[in-house]
């Protein structure tokens, strides 16, 4: 299980904290799976720094979509992508 830092603007953070967000996008450059801890650290893209509130989730699910053929391009290019939440 590994512990993974992410840097969280603070009207996503604060859904998260408040468990309206329940899923997370990011750019698959790291490693993680299932049972891995990611920490969620709010930050403040106009003061540049971290507020200093965190807040921890588990990983339930990964779902990665590089490799995929779900889609073709020109649709992707079209209409990007759309993640939804579940209850």
């Amino acid at each position: 299980m590994r512990r993974i830092e992410k840097k969280t603007w603070p009207e996503y953070f604060q859904d998260i904290l408040e468990g309206k967000k329940n899923f997370d996008l990011r750019l698959n450059d790291f490693d993680c799976e299932v049972g891995d801890i990611l920490i969620f650290k709010e930050y403040d893209p106009e003061k540049k720094e971290y507020t200093g509130r965190e807040v921890e989730k588990e990983i339930g699910y990964v779902l990665k979509t590089k490799g995929n053929d779900f889609w073709n391009k020109e649709d992707v290019d079209k209409y990007g992508y759309i993640v939804m939440g579940l209850k």
